[in-house]
C-alpha cells in the first residue's frame, strides 16, 4: 500500500513538473500553449475528445477609392473627321495603351456599312445602314454621316488590344473600377451631354433602328462622387468635367455602350 502510494505520488509530481516546465517555456518564448480558440468535439472510442482549433478572422476588404483620374492623350476629330468621334476616342485609348497610331492611320481599318441612304418624300430617312454593323454614312463630311456602335468598333479595338473587353450593359461601377485600375473606356453619350428630345427611325438591312443625331462617343478618364471626366474629341480637351447624374442619363439612353480592356 505504501509502495503504491509512493509510486502514485512520484508520478503526480512528475506530471506537475512537466506541466510547469511547458508553461514556463511558453512564458519565456512567447509561444502560448493555450490561446483564444474555438472548441469543437469529436466522438472517439465512445467518448468526446476535446480539440483546440485556432479561429482565423475573415480578411477585411479595403474601402474603394471614391475617385480616380488618368492622364490620357486628348485628340480632336476635326477638321478631318467631323463624324469621327468614335474612332478618335478609340485612338486616344490606343495611344494611352502604347499603340503609336493616329486616327487617320486607323481610318481605313474601320468597319463600314455602306448601305446607300434613301429618303422619304417628307425629307426623313427611309433606309440606311446600321451602326451595329459598321460606320454609317460618310465620316469625312463629304456627305451625310452618322456613326458606329460598340459591337462593330470592338472588332478594330480587339485587333490592337488582345485583352479588349466589351462592357456594354455593365453597371457604371464597373467602369469606375476600371479607372481605379488605370484603364480608360470609350463610352457613348450625346454631344451636349443631355438626353435628346428628338429621335429618328429608319429601316436597315437588319431591321429598324431608333437613334439620335446627337449621338457621341468620348474617352472616360476619371470620376469622383459628383462628376465624371472625359476626353472629348469635339473640343480636343482632356478631363472635361460633367455632372455624373446628367452623364449617366445620356449613357443610359444610348444603350450603356462601353469598350475597355484588362491588364492581363
Amino acid at each position: 500500500m505504501q509502495v503504491t502510494f509512493g509510486f502514485l505520488l512520484i508520478v503526480g509530481l512528475l506530471f506537475a513538473s512537466g506541466v510547469f516546465s511547458v508553461l514556463l517555456y511558453a512564458k519565456f518564448t512567447g509561444q502560448a500553449w493555450f490561446s483564444e480558440s474555438t472548441i469543437a468535439y469529436a466522438e472517439t472510442a465512445g467518448a468526446k475528445q476535446q480539440i483546440i482549433m485556432t479561429a482565423t478572422p475573415p480578411p477585411v476588404a479595403a474601402p474603394l477609392a471614391p475617385s480616380a483620374m488618368i492622364n490620357a492623350p486628348a485628340i480632336r476629330q476635326y477638321p478631318e473627321l467631323p463624324s469621327g468621334c468614335e474612332i478618335t476616342s478609340l485612338t486616344m485609348m490606343f495611344q494611352y495603351y502604347g499603340i503609336d497610331k493616329g486616327k487617320m492611320e486607323l481610318l481605313p481599318e474601320l468597319k463600314r456599312d455602306r448601305t446607300p441612304l434613301k429618303w422619304n418624300v417628307d425629307g426623313s430617312i427611309a433606309y440606311w445602314g446600321n451602326p451595329n454593323t459598321g460606320f454609317v454614312g460618310e465620316i469625312t463630311g463629304s456627305a451625310k454621316g452618322f456613326g458606329i456602335f460598340h459591337g462593330a468598333l470592338f472588332e478594330l479595338q480587339k485587333k490592337y488590344i488582345p485583352t479588349a473587353v466589351d462592357l456594354t450593359n455593365q453597371p457604371f461601377e464597373k467602369l469606375e473600377q476600371q479607372l481605379r485600375e488605370g484603364i480608360p473606356s470609350v463610352v457613348w453619350t450625346t454631344i451636349n451631354y443631355q438626353v435628346p428630345d428628338k429621335w429618328v427611325v429608319w429601316d436597315t438591312p437588319i431591321g429598324p433602328l431608333k437613334t439620335t443625331f446627337m449621338e457621341h462617343a468620348v474617352l472616360l478618364v476619371g470620376f469622383d462622387e459628383s462628376n465624371v471626366y472625359v476626353n472629348d474629341p469635339v473640343s480636343g480637351k482632356s478631363n472635361v468635367r460633367i455632372d455624373k447624374a446628367r452623364f449617366l442619363d445620356t449613357w443610359n439612353v444610348m444603350g450603356k455602350q462601353a469598350l475597355s480592356y484588362t491588364k492581363s
